[in-house]
């Protein structure tokens, strides 16, 4: 598994276009992992982080199974500030049975009620669908925060459909009870929107 982090020019016009449009955002990234428009790009997830002041640059962190490409990006000369790219992550050694980890994690809480996805409003529904998702793929939750509670709004830039997801900032701390199935919940993300950066549930290992 490979983490990238992007530091992205806020005045760049690309930058600004996709900050303020998840759909535009994900499209410039694919480019790090597809040859061309025609081809299916690899798997990735993605995540804008939570701005600390209005002085910070916006940051985004992508995972993805294969390295990245990322002078695709060469084609929007200046988009980035910065990027540190391809970190390899050992998610083996990384997570293992019985070890605590800090967690960040964006995601669409939903439930599905007569064919119909829905998206979770109420912070007792919120936790509770992360805790459902805790019990099924391998972690307990010990303490965890919510915030960021928003609904996400974006357009498709070719058939000019808009779509409104509804998301929500997860914090806190998870222990290990099976480590197969947290591996996987990493690679794969939790939840739907992984398109509009949703679902990436990052780990750092607490000492």
């Amino acid at each position: 598994m490979y983490l990238s982090k992007l530091t992205l020019d806020p005045r760049h016009p690309q930058a600004r276009c996709d900050l303020s449009n998840r759909y535009d955002m994900h499209r410039t990234l694919v480019r790090a992992f597809a040859p061309d428009e025609h081809s299916q790009p690899a798997r990735f997830l993605w995540r804008l982080e939570p701005m600390l002041s209005f002085a910070s640059r916006p940051v985004v962190l992508v995972q993805s199974g294969s390295p990245a490409q990322w002078s695709a990006l060469d084609a929007f000369p200046g988009y980035a500030q910065e990027i540190l790219g391809n970190k390899p992550v050992d998610l083996e050694q990384l997570i293992q049975a019985g070890t605590r980890y800090r967690f960040r994690l964006h995601a669409n809480p939903t439930v599905t009620r007569e064919g119909k996805r829905l998206g979770l409003c109420q912070e007792a529904d919120q936790l509770a669908w992360l805790n459902r998702q805790a019990e099924t793929r391998g972690f307990n939750l010990i303490a965890c925060l919510r915030s960021g509670n928003e609904r996400i709004h974006a357009r498709q830039s070719k058939s000019g459909q808009r779509i409104t997801v509804q998301s929500v900032l997860f914090e806190g701390m998870l222990e290990t009870n099976e480590p197969d199935g947290l591996r996987l919940a990493v690679r794969n993300g939790l939840g739907h929107g992984k398109a509009w950066g949703l679902g990436l549930l990052s780990l750092a290992r607490m000492a």
